[in-house]
């Protein structure tokens, strides 16, 4: 399967930024890194908008539409 190479930048670029956040939210939820309520809800807020970045360019390197009006939903 050939690549844009432009997609694939950018699909990468989103898995790597998603997969910091989701190992700092890993380090408080699952090793008990100490963090303060408002910092958490930041962490939560940031890896929960990297996953959308990363959804939405995994479907773009697939050549699928990430708009909602195509009616795909991850």
């Amino acid at each position: 399967m050939r690549v844009d190479p432009e997609r694939r930048r950018q699909y990468e670029e989103a898995y790597e930024a998603w997969q910091a956040q989701l190992e700092a939210l890993h380090r408080v939820l699952l090793e008990g890194e100490p963090m303060d309520p408002p910092r958490l809800k930041g962490l939560l807020i940031r890896e929960s908008r990297a996953k959308a970045r990363y959804d939405e360019a995994r479907l773009r390197l697939l050549g699928l539409d990430p708009s909602p009006k195509s009616g795909f939903v991850p």
